[in-house]
């Protein structure tokens, strides 16, 4: 390793020294005395890593003969998921304490998927893609079955486990038959494969598989029958956390192998894209109709987000791009602020997740049902709400593509599924008479919750300049060479 490999991957060495240092003081200083403390080390590490990234000068650089890739595009995807993980976290801990859940596995767990996730995103070969998303998936299985008294909870980690050691596999016979044909894993050394003839048959099955496995970690359909089963029966905070960091880090993953290694054809995988797309916008509009389990209904909410979000990568331009990385930074906003409200529904000190217990919710918590109000709507994408803006974005880059019949699915898609937004906010301000809910929120909660619906309801005038940082990392991942030359002066002859 060089003094150059090191300073690349420094945020991520240091978090997983810091897990391994977290792991050795709960085994010598006790479960109980060190939990808490833990998992606020653990949140403060997160933030301050986030906002190292995101904050410090560095240059566009790669290590590892080309394994991690330091560039604009994983420090924005960094930035989302180290920062989504740091305040799930964050509001999750007076959750685990009322229900005996505080573990401090569990925060150390939390930041080696965050390590995976980051190195996923910064992956430059099929070697380390494959690292980093077992390192996440591995902590991910031991999560979901947390809660070892529950039989939900358990059957949640075992299909999760199982499903994911099918897609692990599928993934790997796709990167076999890349190898073979491409004669090497890097994303450098394939795309100058692909770019020197067509795309042979060989290279296409590998390509199909490879996006089958990842498919299953963005819950795209078809390959999404596990995500309703696994948000019901993972501890509520466990549900908040899958709902965030690890969709944009698979997402950001698809989008860094399509165009870092067969970004000179998407044509051919942009067909494959878009055929996701839809089924998910669908399946998960329509079949999140049926739900009573306000945490199966974010489920299917889930699956029909990550169809939008392929909307984006389909159209395989740096717009597309762009409205992507726009689309799961304003997702993790709405769904940390969402979470934060279902964290806090009690009934007789026991977690509630049916939804008719929100019955005339907004009587007795004014305030908390209209942040709740303006997060439901900008799920459902109603303007003048972010939530809107983002489905226009990924819908206007399909169109700008010459994909208008993609766009115009996803509009029927989103009318279908604003229903279930709709029907949460006509529970809490039209519901029938009956026993509510206890509403018992930590400051923290409070704060995401607030803070959330606030973001959503002001970020059509202001997006804090997310976009601008968006469509930069954009044209890092699609054209590095004219990004860098940006970035430097020019070279005097």
């Amino acid at each position: 390793m060089t003094a150059l490999d090191f300073s690349t991957i420094l945020p991520e060495f240091l978090l997983a020294t810091y897990a391994m240092l977290a792991l050795l003081a709960g085994a010598y200083f006790g479960k109980d005395a060190i939990a808490r403390p833990i998992l606020w080390i653990t949140v403060a590490a997160l933030l301050l890593t986030g906002l190292y990234i995101g904050f410090a000068d560095r240059p566009d650089q790669s290590a590892f003969h080309a394994m991690f890739i330091d560039d604009g595009f994983a420090r924005f995807a960094k930035v989302t998921v180290l920062l989504s993980a740091a305040i799930v976290l964050a509001m999750s801990a007076d959750y685990l304490t009322r229900h005996g859940l505080m573990r401090f596995e569990f925060p150390i767990l939390i930041v080696l998927a965050a390590v995976g996730m980051c190195i996923m995103v910064s992956a430059g070969d099929l070697l380390s893609l494959y690292m980093g998303l077992e390192l996440q998936s591995l902590s991910l299985y031991v999560v979901a079955a947390m809660r070892r008294e529950s039989a939900k909870s358990s059957e949640a980690g075992l299909k999760y486990f199982v499903l994911g050691a099918l897609s692990s596999g599928l993934l790997l016979y796709g990167a076999s038959l890349v190898y073979g044909f491409a004669g090497t894993t890097s994303f450098e050394g394939i795309i100058t494969t692909v770019h020197a003839g067509e795309l042979s048959i060989g290279l296409l099955f590998g390509l199909v598989f490879l996006l089958v496995g990842l498919a299953f970690k963005v819950s795209a359909v078809p390959f999404h029958m596990w995500t309703p089963d696994v948000y019901e029966g993972s501890p509520t905070p466990v549900t908040a956390f899958f709902a965030t960091a690890p969709k944009v880090a698979a997402m950001a993953l698809i989008a860094r192998l399509l165009f870092g290694a067969f970004g000179t054809v998407p044509d051919d995988w942009g067909q494959i894209l878009a055929a996701l797309a839809i089924l998910s916008m669908f399946l998960g509009s329509i079949a999140g109709i049926g739900q009573t389990n306000i945490k199966r209904l974010m489920a299917y909410s889930s699956i029909a987000h990550m169809g939008f979000a392929l909307v984006g990568l389909a159209a395989g331009t740096d717009l597309g791009v762009s409205a992507m990385l726009q689309y799961m930074a304003i997702y993790a906003v709405m769904n940390v602020g969402a979470f934060a409200f279902i964290l806090s529904m009690e009934r007789d000190g026991r977690p509630v997740t049916d939804l008719q217990s929100l019955n005339r919710f907004a009587s007795a918590e004014p305030l908390k049902a209209f942040a709740m109000l303006i997060l439901m709507f900008s799920l459902a994408g109603v303007p003048p709400l972010l939530g809107f803006f983002a489905k226009f974005g990924v819908l206007n880059a399909a169109v700008q593509a010459g994909m208008g019949w993609l766009a115009v699915a996803g509009v029927i898609a989103s009318v279908i599924g604003a229903f279930y937004y709709l029907r949460i906010v006509y529970y809490m301000y039209f519901g029938a008479e009956t026993d509510g809910i206890e509403s018992r929120m930590s400051l923290v909660q409070n704060a995401a919750l607030v803070i959330s619906a606030g973001i959503v309801l002001v970020g059509a005038a202001n997006m804090f300049g997310v976009d601008e940082a968006a469509a930069q990392a954009a044209r890092g991942l699609i054209e590095p060479e004219a990004a860098q030359a940006a970035a430097e002066p020019a070279a005097v002859d």
